[in-house]
C-alpha cells in the first residue's frame, strides 16, 4: 500500500477548516462537541497533524453547514 502523505496539503487544509470555523464563530471545543468528534481530532487536523478520513470530512462540513467542497477550497 502506498502512504504518500503531503503535509503542505494537510496543514493548508487545516487552516483553511480553521478559517470557516472561526468565521463561523465556533471554537474548536463547540465543534468537536457537534460534530461527536473528540476536540484533539479537531486540533490534530487544524494543525496538520493528522490525515482525515473523508467521512470525517463529510461530518465536519455538515456540522459547518457547507459543503464538503469548501473545505478543500484553499
Amino acid at each position: 500500500m502506498n502512504n504518500i502523505r503531503n503535509q503542505e496539503y494537510l496543514i493548508a487544509f487545516g487552516s483553511n477548516l480553521r478559517s470557516i470555523r472561526k468565521a463561523k464563530g465556533l471554537s474548536m471545543e463547540k465543534l468537536a462537541q457537534r460534530a461527536g468528534i473528540e476536540y484533539s481530532q479537531v486540533s490534530d487536523i487544524e494543525h496538520g497533524k493528522i490525515n482525515t478520513t473523508i467521512s470525517t470530512v463529510a461530518l465536519i462540513a455538515s456540522t459547518l453547514e457547507i459543503p464538503a467542497k469548501d473545505l478543500f477550497d484553499f
